[in-house]
């Protein structure tokens, strides 16, 4: 209270002190959890409990907000992501896709990049890059030894070559006198070039590390795409939901999906690109194979690809299962609430629109999954001698115990329970009304630096934590009156940005797994996470001022958040 009091003496606020002790608690609450996320003194899902304890114990608000509809989306899609996971399925459409797009180099870093991408928008980035990084190994070693033997074996040829060369030179006599000689050194010659290993030269070298950091920069990408692909995504999702409960469901997964998608096909390119320069070279011939025939290391990573098929075998009836339920969950997913057209929660469900969320569908497949036997049901005629058909259902608890990110979820609860706060506490109008000099300035130029700021934070802290760090600070920010800015034009850059994560190994799981197979170094992921870094800011403020302006309507200040900063 002194410390107010002094406050209020010099600088003259036209504030009372005592209205601002609530405010001041919460604040004081979100400064702990911040500087508690960002040095990780202890564990971050540790730090997200805080809110339950101490949110009701300084009397801010109790922490019922703390799971929701928006928790209850991800847990669903995780648990679908986890039977995918479960059996295999991932591996099969890993494997098929590269198959179908080839093995020269270019085409075999971009099939690399694409598969990655496309299942980290389902399941987590680190899984997808835990079982990818495998194949490329695999892949990278096949390619290794068939260079080394057909190195070997042109070495060979040439020394063969020699020794009759020279045999042809000497006289009969000697010829004869050294015949066995001759023969038992062309024999040990032989077997010295094939048993000696030849060192890696640096131009392969050089490939390897372009391989590998494709699958770790895809991960990040693919999950961007999707409203469930990566935490950040479900953060900007809850705070919405929070903060601002009459925003017409704005941010869904088919919005999210229209948005996201093409930036993540855009970004997946441009990476494709500049590592394709800096690690393989330009050489369409050589890197894309136009006018040429397969060579032997093509033949062998082909090879490789269907070996590792035929290790999955035919395909189960638990993956045609869990694939057909996974296409459901899709389908509902996309036409729940369309937009352009009455979504299916509208024409089956009175009220639907209100009621039926993202959640609904992801919680139904999840039950299916436990359901649903992972054996085909065998149908006879009945016997009562017969032993009655039981079998496992597709997904077992004690598998999705297992794999669930635990602390994810903990972290997007603390998240939540926080806004919560600020919104009921007065802390979002107090900060708001600082925030009026914002007002003066371009919105894109606001978006532009939120955007870089937050690229350069992930790559220190947790994407999650960060997401929720700074979505926290800018939707209060952005109750004012006074910053007359569409919430999303500057959310949706923050919440994407969350996720680039290019430039340490540290920054984020999929990177760390990279660099632990050793072929990197820290500063080859620096060199090039920087430059990954700024495609990743430049291709988000391309998105948010061209087709995200009218999906969206950022050029207007929506009645939905005008009414809730009056509140």
């Amino acid at each position: 209270l002194k410390l107010l009091n002094k406050i209020k003496e010099y600088t003259f606020l036209s504030v009372t002190v005592t209205p601002f002790i609530l405010e001041a608690k919460c604040g004081y609450i979100i400064i702990i959890m911040a500087v508690y996320w960002c040095t990780e003194v202890i564990p971050l899902a540790v730090t997200s409990l805080m809110p339950v304890v101490f949110l009701p114990l300084l009397g801010v608000r109790s922490a019922k907000a703390y799971l929701n509809n928006t928790n209850m989306l991800f847990f669903g899609g995780l648990i679908v992501a986890i039977s995918v996971e479960h059996w295999n399925l991932h591996r099969r459409i890993a494997l098929k896709i590269l198959l179908l797009l080839g093995v020269k180099p270019a085409l075999l870093m971009l099939g690399f990049m694409i598969v990655t991408a496309f299942l980290s928008m389902w399941i987590s980035n680190t899984a997808t890059t835990a079982m990818m990084i495998p194949i490329v190994q695999a892949v990278l070693d096949q390619l290794d030894s068939t260079e080394h033997d057909m190195t070997v074996m042109e070495q060979a040829a040439g020394q063969t070559n020699t020794v009759i060369e020279l045999e042809e030179k000497s006289t009969p006599e000697s010829t004869a006198a050294n015949g066995k000689g001759l023969l038992t050194k062309k024999l040990m010659l032989l077997n010295l070039l094939h048993s000696a290993p030849q060192p890696r030269s640096k131009k392969w070298k050089h490939v390897c590390k372009g391989m590998t950091l494709c699958v770790c920069y895809a991960a990040s990408i693919g999950g961007t795409a999707t409203l469930t692909g990566t935490g950040p995504n479900v953060v900007l999702k809850g705070q919405m939901n929070q903060i601002y409960p009459d925003n017409n469901d704005i941010v869904n997964f088919a919005s999210w999906f229209g948005f996201s998608f093409p930036n993540m096909v855009l970004m997946l390119v441009l990476a494709w690109l500049w590592l394709q320069c800096s690690f393989i070279g330009l050489n369409l011939k050589k890197s894309w194979g136009c006018g040429t025939e397969k060579t032997a290391k093509d033949k062998a990573a082909y090879n490789v690809l269907k070996e590792e098929m035929k290790k999955l075998g035919p395909v189960s009836y638990a993956e045609l299962n869990v694939f057909l339920l996974f296409v459901l969950l899709v389908l509902l997913w996309f036409t729940r609430h369309p937009g352009f057209i009455k979504g299916w929660a509208s024409w089956l469900f009175k009220g639907g629109e209100k009621y039926i969320t993202d959640a609904v569908p992801a919680m139904f497949v999840s039950l299916l999954l436990f359901i649903l036997p992972a054996q085909k049901p065998k149908f006879t005629a009945w016997n009562p001698t017969m032993k009655p058909f039981l079998s496992a259902p597709l997904l077992d608890w004690n598998v999705v115990q297992r794999k669930m990110p635990w602390s994810i979820v903990l972290l997007l609860g603390g998240g939540f329970a926080l806004a919560d706060a600020s919104a009921n506490s007065g802390l979002s109008a107090w900060l708001g009304d600082q925030m009026t000099p914002l007002g003066s300035i371009p919105p894109w130029a606001i978006a532009s630096v939120v955007s870089f700021t937050v690229a350069v934070f992930t790559e220190c802290t947790s994407n999650v934590a960060t997401a929720t760090l700074f979505l926290d600070i800018l939707s209060i920010s952005l109750q004012a009156t006074s910053v007359k800015v569409h919430p999303l034009y500057v959310m949706l850059p923050a919440t994407l940005s969350a996720s680039f994560a290019f430039m340490l190994p540290v920054a984020t799981p999929p990177n760390a797994i990279v660099f632990s197979y050793g072929s990197i170094r820290v500063l080859d992921m620096v060199k090039s996470g920087i430059i990954m870094n700024i495609i990743g800011v430049l291709s988000v403020t391309l998105a948010i001022n061209t087709w995200g302006r009218p999906m969206f309507g950022l050029d207007t200040f929506p009645a939905w958040a005008n009414s809730t900063a009056k509140q």
